[in-house]
């Protein structure tokens, strides 16, 4: 592993946690990030100094990271408004992983534990912006992470955050709203382009439209009459039992391994993805990738499946369990494995700079790992089921009902109630589920990446008719997880 010049170092430690678990740099290990006002001042000011990268995409790709930086922290002062990102500070689940030797990593651990109370003392001088709807949508994660801990003075502190929280959650500001400047600014800033917002919801509720056509065609092709949307809550009820969800998940990715394979989708298939149960603290997620990072020596990738709790209701259980349904569990496969991120974490072990090992677009790797669930219908995976096909579309309304109610909470033009209403009525969500959707655009603003990523995606391609897919998907992954408006230098 290189050691990181100055300039990209000042980026970094404005990220430690991602640059730890997702980019593979331990030097982070048993560390945490100054997340107190003073600390990120002075991360925000040590940026941009130095010089940089000779390559001209990398140079640009960093300096995308960089505003991102400035108007996340800087202009919106995020650390102040979101519980979550001092959550990540204290996250020890990085450390389940075998990226190291045991017992290297149960030090790391114990050495970051230490530091939770000094975490603590800066999240709360810093949160003193948080909205009531913000406070409790995350409250239940924050919670969380004291799974598994015992000692009195980590728990103690953890004590104080949740105290904190659960404040804010009684008397915060009822509005949790960014408005639509700010929400277009992070966006923007974040992938290095210009928003139009009333744009990107025009073209979410046409993308809605085409995906809800696309769901009644395959309806009917299983032979199913009726709401297409009934049918698919009819059929997410048949599902694994608890005790039979990872062994779902594991049949189902050796299948999208090798589909992904014989097809050649991707530019590497080396590598082991093996199927488990979930960290204890991460178990809020029912699935998830934790890849071998970039910056690690060879070994395994984890996908990670939460089954219910057998402390649930049956009814609890049943709701939970419709998630790794027989048809929406191959999407998800291939979304979390082959050809979606445990196939672009193998290619970022390739790449050829450390700015684009360790500096990932998150709309780009939810975006290719979404297209890529369009990508293994287009291309006959499970030899054009129906079901499939279903699950696809089932998981790509969800995704633009996420896009669409973003920009509808953050702009003011929606509530969060008739967010939970637009999950009802576009997706097969129902009551609680659909409540949580709306209710996490509130803390996660910009989850519609996942849309917005695939379409970009898909309108490059259109634009690069020219070449294979394999070269196609080759020349995008080759800049690592590329800020969405740096995408076209491909071309």
């Amino acid at each position: 592993m290189t050691e990181l010049d100055a300039r990209l170092r000042a980026a970094a430690d404005l990220m430690v946690p991602e640059a730890r678990e997702h980019g593979g740099r331990h030097e982070y290990d048993g560390r945490i990030q100054d997340l107190s006002p003073e600390g990120v001042r002075a991360g925000l000011a040590r940026l941009g100094q130095g010089e940089a990268p000779a390559d001209p995409y990398d140079a640009a790709h960093l300096e995308v990271f960089e505003e991102a930086f400035r108007v996340q922290y800087g202009e919106l002062g995020l650390h102040r408004k979101n519980p979550l990102i001092h959550a990540s500070n204290l996250d020890l689940a990085c450390y389940d992983r075998e990226y190291a030797p045991e017992a290297e990593r149960a030090a790391a651990k114990a050495a970051h534990l230490a530091r939770w109370p000094e975490a603590v003392d800066m999240a709360i001088a810093s949160l003193d912006e948080v909205s009531a709807p913000v406070a409790r949508a995350t409250l239940g994660a924050v919670r969380g992470l004291a799974a598994g801990i015992t000692d009195p003075a980590a728990l103690a502190a953890h004590a104080r955050l949740v105290e904190h929280v659960a404040h804010a959650a009684e008397h915060g500001p009822a509005d949790a709203s960014l408005g639509a400047p700010a929400l277009a600014r992070l966006m923007g800033a974040s992938e290095g382009l210009e928003v139009d917002l009333g744009a990107l919801a025009a073209r979410a509720d046409a993308e809605r439209d085409r995906l809800m056509a696309r769901l009644a065609e395959s309806c009917r092709r299983l032979g199913r009459d009726g709401d297409p949307l009934d049918v698919a809550r009819d059929l997410v009820k048949q599902h694994p039992d608890a005790d039979g969800v990872i062994e779902a998940a594991r049949a189902g990715t050796e299948a999208a391994i090798a589909f992904t394979r014989e097809k050649d989708l991707v530019p590497f298939h080396d590598g082991e993805c093996r199927v488990g149960l979930a960290p204890e603290s991460r178990r809020w997620a029912m699935a998830m990738m934790s890849w071998n990072a970039p910056g690690e020596p060879e070994g395994p990738s984890w996908y990670y499946i939460t089954p219910p709790e057998p402390t649930w209701s049956r009814q609890e259980q049943d709701e939970w369990l419709e998630v790794f349904s027989d048809t929406t569990l191959p999407a998800i496969n291939v979304h979390e494995v082959a050809p979606g991120h445990f196939s672009h974490g193998r290619a970022l072990r390739h790449v050829s700079s450390d700015v684009r090992r360790l500096l990932l677009s998150s709309s780009f790797a939810e975006g290719w790992a979404h297209y890529g669930e369009e990508l293994c219908v287009e291309q006959g995976f499970q030899d054009g089921d129906p079901r499939f096909e279903i699950g696809v579309w089932l998981e790509a309304l969800i995704r633009v009902t996420r896009l669409a109610c973003a920009i509808g909470v953050h702009t003011g033009q929606m509530t969060v109630e008739e967010g939970a209403r637009r999950f009802e009525s576009d997706t097969h969500l129902a009551g609680p589920a659909a409540l949580s959707e709306a209710r996490r655009a509130t803390f996660d603003p910009t989850y519609g990446r996942y849309t917005w990523g695939k379409l970009l995606i898909m309108d490059l391609r259109e634009r690069a008719k020219g070449r294979s897919l394999k070269e196609f998907h080759t020349a995008m992954l080759e800049l690592g997880s590329p800020p969405l408006g740096l995408l076209d230098r491909i071309l």
